[in-house]
């Protein structure tokens, strides 16, 4: 059976595990602006209860946040993300779940070897405390026939007490799930889509299960269509095999806008490190870095800058060190005096895979010895931490 692990309220749970004081207290996180701007990105049961939810922008929620003395902590991805490596790792050293993935900052899929219900709910629960015990993260657990429906599962989980957080959902019991779950809870399930199976008349899981096909097929796409089997108890999803991205971006919006070279260039080394980073974890190279800046175009107050800048790599590559040296390059050659930046970004463009790349006529292959040192590298900063091993050019 198909296993899903969803954490509870993640970057709020982040917080409140590093920070043992916040807990039983009402917190939210937030990407809080320099102007009072930003939108609240998670937050405790204890906030919730006040009636605060995800997505709010704080200037809207200024006088309740005061008025009940809600904790406001800034978003730390580099926080999120190792824990997420944390809570990886802590479950393969467990030797419960099979086939383990890691599908997002805060949702893992695994498998367990039984279809008995009792044991499926016990092992989950064995991994679900494990997780709490380390971590002190919450999580909710779904289990069922495929990847889909084993979210469908964890959905139950999260929103119905008397599960505690593990829902096992066993095909007898799947018409009932299915027809109390609005299509807008079905991962997988665009916007679009949505509107179009509203218009239609089809509203819950169920009624989308018991469409037709061909109907379907008028809709969806090839991943819509296999949402719809997934539904039917058809796994069709291979999560092991990640359709490898043509682009890779890493960029931030800032807090505070600046107009330090020195802070953008730290920032600029940081991005594109990661970008390559995410390059050799799909096995693949690149042949183009671009940068972006940005002022912020809501200040009209203010002097108004974007641009960017695109350079071209003698050959294809993911060693960091070349991709950071190209990314701060294209940086001073955009940098302009004058101007408060708001936004920056790396992008890596031209990716090939890593075995058929073509090298110019005049360049060699890059050195195993750096190919071994970003080995080494990823393998540090994936257990310890982004950004535990950075590099020095």
């Amino acid at each position: 059976m198909f296993l899903h692990i969803d954490c509870n309220a993640y970057f709020a749970s982040c917080e409140v595990a590093t920070r043992p004081g916040l807990a039983g207290k009402p917190v939210v996180v937030a990407n809080e602006t320099e102007n009072g701007g930003g939108v609240i990105l998670a937050l405790t049961a204890e906030a919730k209860a006040l009636g605060l939810k995800r997505g709010i922008p704080l200037f809207q929620v200024r006088n309740l946040i005061k008025m009940n003395n809600v904790i406001i902590c800034p978003v730390d991805h580099k926080k999120y993300r190792r824990i997420s490596h944390q809570i990886m790792e802590n479950v393969q050293r467990q030797e419960i779940v099979q086939d383990f993935v890691q599908y997002s900052v805060d949702e893992f899929f695994g498998t367990l070897p039984t279809d008995d219900p009792d044991e499926l709910r016990h092992y989950a629960t064995q991994v679900k405390e494990m997780i709490a015990d380390t971590t002190s993260i919450p999580v909710s657990c779904g289990l069922s026939q495929s990847y889909t429906l084993a979210k469908v599962a964890t959905h139950y989980a999260k929103h119905y007490k008397g599960y505690n957080g593990v829902c096992v959902l066993m095909p007898e019991n799947r018409q009932k799930a299915l027809s109390m779950l609005d299509i807008a809870d079905i991962w997988g399930i665009g916007r679009q889509s949505r509107a179009k199976l509203y218009s239609l008349g089809i509203r819950t899981a169920q009624q989308l299960v018991e469409s037709d096909e061909k109907l379907l097929m008028k809709i969806f796409s090839v991943s819509g269509l296999n949402t719809w089997r997934e539904l039917r108890g058809i796994p069709c999803i291979d999560l092991h095999r990640p359709a490898k991205q043509r682009s890779i971006m890493q960029s931030r919006t800032f807090a505070y806008m600046t107009d330090d070279i020195k802070t953008l260039e730290q920032d600029i080394r940081t991005y594109a490190a990661s970008c390559a980073a995410k390059l050799r974890e799909q096995k693949s190279v690149c042949r183009t870095v671009q940068v972006f800046l940005s002022t912020n175009r809501h200040r009209e107050d203010l002097a108004q800058y974007r641009n960017s800048i695109g350079v071209h790599l003698p050959s294809p590559t993911a060693d960091t060190p070349t991709i950071v040296k190209a990314a701060v390059s294209a940086l001073h050659g955009l940098y302009k005096e004058g101007f408060l930046y708001k936004q920056a970004g790396v992008i890596l463009t031209n990716i090939t895979e890593e075995e058929g790349m073509q090298l110019d006529l005049f360049s060699e292959p890059e050195d195993q010895r750096h190919r071994k040192l970003m080995q080494i590298t990823d393998a540090i900063n994936k257990k310890f931490g982004d950004d535990t091993i950075n590099f020095g050019l």
